[in-house]
């Protein structure tokens, strides 16, 4: 099984930019596609982004266009989520998932279906 490890998250100012780093136990094969997505209190969790293996392709949620950018470090075996100008709105509980022979669109929108998911890391947009 694939373990992932969310990390980045803390305290930042509006405006202000965080990068969140997913680490995957093992390396990431083709036909693997993996995610952010978020959970603010009170409301139910969303995508914001997700990455295929097989052929690098990107999906985002509408919410999420222009400020976040999703990448990954093969050799490094971590996915990354770049976010900037965070808004209070953006504070959430963080989480990477993924699952193999799923593709990133896929994996955005169909989310519960996802078998490995990490733990977690919460970000805090706040003055």
């Amino acid at each position: 099984d694939v373990q992932l490890q969310a990390s980045g998250g803390g305290l930042v100012q509006p405006g202000g930019s965080l990068r969140l780093s997913c680490a995957a136990s093992k390396f990431m094969l083709a036909n693997y596609a993996i995610g952010w997505f978020r959970q603010a209190p009170g409301k139910e969790r969303e995508a914001v982004s997700c990455l295929s293996t097989t052929d690098a392709r990107t999906y985002y949620g509408d919410s999420f266009k222009g400020r976040f950018t999703i990448s990954s470090d093969s050799a490094k075996k971590v996915v990354y989520l770049q976010m900037n100008n965070l808004q209070p709105e953006d504070t959430a509980v963080y989480y990477c998932a993924g699952d193999y022979f799923v593709n990133a669109e896929y994996a955005c929108r169909e989310d519960k279906t996802l078998d490995y998911w990490g733990q977690g890391t919460l970000v805090t947009v706040s003055s």
